[in-house]
């Protein structure tokens, strides 16, 4: 589905299929980070929003030293003009980083993924 518009309607119907997921069965991989899995609700949301991308951003910065060593992490995504703001935080509302991405065709305004024990998820997932 390249090149698809994601218009509003697509956006909310997005958003409610995501809240179906509610744990997963099936982990999948990347390849490029052996030692980190992702849910379903994760695949989907790839899939549907055309991002990829946004697995491979998040699971590039567990290098980082102050992310390495949290087992659990909350990442926030909030768009505004083709741009995004990105937070991470431990899971008890302390910032760990604070990220910028210059440009997005993300279609969602605000999003919310966890990274728990190197499993990707969302939050309704855990």
């Amino acid at each position: 589905m390249r090149n698809r518009v994601m218009n509003h309607e697509n956006t909310n119907r997005l958003k409610l299929e995501l809240k179906q997921f509610t744990g997963s069965e099936s982990y999948y991989q990347n390849p490029l980070y052996r030692g980190y899995v992702y849910t379903e609700g994760v695949k989907h949301l790839a899939e549907q929003a055309e991002a990829y991308w946004l697995i491979d951003y998040i699971l590039s910065y567990q290098l980082d030293p102050k992310l390495v060593i949290q087992p659990f992490q909350v990442w926030k995504l909030t768009v505004k003009d083709n741009s995004a703001a990105v937070t991470v935080e431990d899971g008890n509302d302390n910032e760990i980083a604070s990220l910028t991405i210059n440009y997005t065709d993300f279609p969602l305004e605000e999003m919310t993924l966890w990274l728990v024990d190197k499993t990707l998820l969302l939050p309704s997932e855990y």
